[in-house]
This record gives C-alpha cells, sequence and structure tokens, in this order.
C-alpha cells in the first residue's frame, strides 16, 4: 500500500533517501538479519531507561524509534525525525498499528525544532554518514542544546574499514572506499561541546558506536 503525504521535504546538504517501502528490506538485508537485535544493542549502550525523554535523529521508518518507546514506557516521551517525508508517513503507519504513542515528524539534525535542555537521550543509527561535515558539526552542536544536562547521545554507524576484511566487505555494504566512519566522531563531538565520548564495536562487523554526554 502505497502512502501519499502532501510534506514538502526540507533542504539540506545532508543526503535524503526517499525510497521508504524498500529501505526496511534493504537495511535487514544489509544487517544480515541481525537489524532487530543490533537495534536492541542500541538502546542497551543508550541505557535508556523507562521514563526517558529520547530523539530519535534520522529515524527512517521508524523501527528503532518504536523499540524505544517501549523501552521508555508509559512515564517517557519518545519523538522520531526524518529529512524525508516518505519515511515518515511509513513510521506513522507503523506507529498506528502498534498502538504506541510516538511523535514522528519531518524535520532536520542541523535545525532541530525542540527545546533546549528536553530530552535524555539522542538516538541515531546509519545516518550520519549520510552528512557533509558541516552538517554534522550543527547537528551535533543542536544535539547537544535539546539534550538536559547529563544527557547522552549515541550513534552507531559504519566504520572506517581498519583490517583486510573489511576493506573486503566494504563494498558489499554499498559505502565503497568510506575514509570517514563512526570512530572520526569523537573529535566533532568534543568540538561541539561534549564530554566522556566513547567509541566501540556495535556487534556487527562494519558497524561501531560513539557515546558522548552532555556536562
Amino acid at each position: 500500500m502505497h502512502h501519499t503525504t502532501s510534506e514538502p521535504a526540507p533542504a539540506t546538504k545532508g543526503i535524503t533517501i526517499h525510497w521508504a517501502h524498500q529501505y526496511d528490506l534493504a537495511v535487514k538485508i544489509l544487517l544480515l538479519g541481525k537489524d532487530r537485535s543490533i537495534r536492541q544493542k542500541m538502546l542497551n549502550l543508550a541505557h535508556l531507561q523507562p521514563g526517558d525523554n529520547v530523539l530519535d535523529v534520522g529515524c527512517g521508518t521508524g523501527d528503532l524509534t518504536l523499540l524505544a518507546t517501549s523501552a521508555a514506557g508509559p512515564g517517557g516521551t519518545v519523538h522520531g525525525i526524518d529529512a524525508a517525508p516518505e519515511m515518515i508517513a511509513v513510521a506513522r503507519q507503523k506507529a498506528a498499528q502498534s498502538g504506541l504513542a510516538v511523535d514522528f515528524q519531518v524535520g532536520l539534525i542541523e535545525k532541530l525544532a525542540f527545546p533546549d535542555n528536553t530530552f535524555d537521550v539522542v538516538l541515531s543509527s546509519l545516518m550520519m554518514h549520510h552528512l557533509p561535515e558541516e552538517t554534522k558539526r550543527q547537528g551535533l552542536v543542536e544535539i547537544l542544546r535539546v539534550l538536559k544536562p547529563g544527557g547522552r547521545l549515541l550513534v552507531v554507524d559504519f566504520k572506517r574499514p581498519t583490517s583486510r576484511l573489511e576493506r573486503l566487505v566494504q563494498p558489499l555494504f554499498f559505502h565503497h572506499g568510506m575514509l570517514i566512519g563512526v570512530q572520526d566522531l569523537p573529535p566533532l563531538m568534543e568540538t561541539a561541546g561534549f564530554e566522556r565520548v566513547e567509541t566501540g564495536a556495535a556487534g556487527f562487523l562494519m558497524l561501531g558506536f560513539a557515546r558522548a554526554y552532555k556536562p
């Protein structure tokens, strides 16, 4: 079933994926069917707790956002934003089918439509690599602004290959010759004002995480 949306796509320098109806299958194939377990690991890495206020930036069709809504429970609030109206239309349909209260909006990481000090947790999965460096910097400053003091950002994304195996496997992930990976985010995070920046493996060959806290 196809959805139409009257919302225009906002202007951004980042890459916007508009093929929402094929996206879920592509992610499942890309992550060898481990997409749900990787999302669960993300919530664990983000230390998501019942009652947390959560923002999922670049939420796509909303699978991680919906999982976060279940984890945050009735005491929490969860918002998902994406630059692609097509993604948000599918995400809203999933939310309606699941009966979960989650707010999906068309929006940009570099211009977050939320007040300062709103969120305990901000999540970002497989979207930072779509952004030019300037937009990444703007986005990180905006995320810091909307986080509460002590709040945390968790980014899961593709790693820059550092081993022969990773270099061999990388073309299979449609990101051939990736020069900047998730392990290169910490300097940008620190420049934006984050502290206690950590990186590590995300439980899948080509994925890693970067986690940081607002002072």
